[in-house]
C-alpha cells in the first residue's frame, strides 16, 4: 500500500471514531432507557459496561415480550371469526 493510501485510509477511518466524550454522553442517554438503572439512585455510579450489559438484557426481555404478545394474538386471532373487524385488527397488529 502507498503511503498515499494509508494516510487516506488512516484519515477516514480516524473521522468514523468516537470520542471518549461521544461515548460518555451515549451511556448517559443509554442509563435513561433502562427500568434497572433509570430508577437505581446509584445509576450515576454504574459503569459502561454495566450500562451496556443491561441494554443488552432489557432488549432481549423486550424481544421476549413481543414475542409472547405475537402468540397471544394469534392465539386470539384463531378464536375468532376471521372475517370480523376484530380480526382485521388484530392481523394488523401481528
Amino acid at each position: 500500500m502507498s503511503s498515499r493510501r494509508a494516510r487516506q485510509s488512516s484519515s477516514s477511518s480516524g473521522s468514523s471514531r468516537i470520542s471518549d466524550d461521544q461515548i460518555i454522553e451515549l451511556v448517559s442517554k443509554l442509563r435513561q432507557f433502562l427500568p434497572e438503572i433509570r430508577d437505581n439512585r446509584r445509576s450515576n455510579k454504574a459503569s459502561a459496561s454495566k450500562v451496556l450489559q443491561e441494554t443488552c438484557n432489557y432488549i432481549r426481555n423486550l424481544h421476549r415480550e413481543v414475542d409472547d404478545l405475537s402468540e397471544r394474538l394469534s392465539q386470539l386471532l384463531s378464536t375468532i371469526d376471521a372475517d370480523s373487524p376484530e380480526a382485521a385488527i388484530i392481523r394488523s397488529l401481528i
